[in-house]
């Protein structure tokens, strides 16, 4: 199947489905010489990984990667890096009652229509299980990234109808991992917790939006047409599963605004060029301004629930289908490290490709 690959000059190629024996990737374009902190790709896996709370899917996975090539002496050496996770703890059977059916806002029918044929155990490669792939790639381009003094912080912002008080300028983000729903807003994230309980005692799913702010980008990363900064990152935010919406900056709000308001004047301090406000979200004309990055992805509810629904089946039979297995009640708190990897994939191809713009960084 073709859109299995990411990026430009750092690549990433995933495969795997969600019940097979794991899934992995290759990673090409990565600089050699960078340390492969396998301690820290592990703690980011580990913020994604099923059955980290009593709030995510109980499903239990190790989430182990192991690395096959690319890397010497802990440092990548400038070729491929190959990896793997193994799937440790499927339950096919919990899909067996749905092998013929097509669940409600699943992949299910368009997987049949595009390809004859499906892998009705968990989704298959339409599973949000595939992430655990972009997670380790967006690991690397993190500690790549760290070489510019770029910073990626994703938090939970809303549950629900539950949202976040704070603006993202007043929030601590050494918060953000002190409750297990990732929001850095102590005022509201226990009601987030607890509203999350009470869907998943109905049986039900709720969705929600993760808020992220990349830092310290400088400005010139972008191209001014087709790719501009913030279309590649809606495009990263928009593969993730469970995505519906995207915006960055003042977003939807600032249509609210007039132009007089919304226009972030510039001015110089201590001879560094800023802008007074930041309603343009740190990009202009497609290219960073070297202010914050920042956005927000909006995530559906889970589709799978445990209430019966109706259906059809392949035959174009009416049939009920119900929920059964391990799945999250809201994919928000897990969601974090993966827009956190899509986004660190993003600004790092975009970085060196920003490298080769100018002759000056050539040379």
């Amino acid at each position: 199947m073709a859109g299995s690959i990411y990026g430009k000059l750092f690549r990433v190629s995933t495969f795997g489905e969600s019940h097979g024996p794991g899934l992995g990737g290759v990673i090409d374009g990565c600089p050699a010489g960078i340390e492969i902190d396998e301690f820290f790709i592990q703690s980011e896996l580990d913020r994604r990984k099923p059955g980290q709370s009593k709030i995510v899917t109980q499903r239990k996975e190790g989430d182990k990667v192991k690395f096959y090539s690319g890397i010497f002496e802990g440092k990548s050496t400038g070729t491929p890096i190959g990896f793997l996770i193994e799937n440790d703890n499927q339950k096919s059977r919990d899909y067996d009652h749905i092998k013929d059916k097509f669940r409600p806002s699943h992949a299910d029918y368009t997987f049949t229509e595009k390809f004859g044929i499906r892998d009705y155990r968990g989704g298959g490669r339409s599973s949000a299980r595939e992430t655990v792939a972009r997670v380790v790639a967006g690991s690397i381009a993190k500690l790549v990234l760290k070489h510019f003094g770029i910073s990626i912080h994703g938090y939970v912002s809303q549950v629900g109808a539950i949202k976040m008080k704070l603006q993202s300028h007043e929030i601590d983000l050494n918060k953000i991992e002190e409750t297990i729903v990732r929001c850095p807003d102590p005022s509201v994230s226990q009601e987030m917790i607890d509203h999350i309980m009470q869907i998943r005692k109905e049986g039900d799913t709720i969705g929600g939006v993760v808020e992220c702010v990349i830092k310290n980008v400088s400005s010139g990363v972008g191209e001014p047409v087709f790719d501009k900064l913030h279309a590649e990152l809606g495009k990263a935010m928009l593969s993730i599963n469970a995505v519906k919406g995207f915006e960055y900056g003042s977003g939807f709000e600032g249509v609210k605004q007039k132009g007089s308001q919304h226009n972030d004047s510039f001015e110089t301090t201590n001879g560094k060029t800023i802008t007074k406000t930041n309603n343009s979200g740190g990009i202009q004309g497609g290219i960073s301004n070297g202010q914050d990055i920042y956005f927000r992805t909006a995530f559906k509810p889970v589709a799978t629930i445990m209430i019966d629904q109706e259906s059809i089946n392949e035959d174009g039979d009416k049939v009920t289908v119900s929920g059964r297995g391990r799945h999250d009640p809201c994919v928000v708190p897990r969601a974090v490290p993966i827009v956190e990897a899509m986004a660190a994939l993003t600004i790092l191809d975009a970085v060196l490709i920003a490298k080769t713009n100018k002759i000056s960084d050539l040379v």
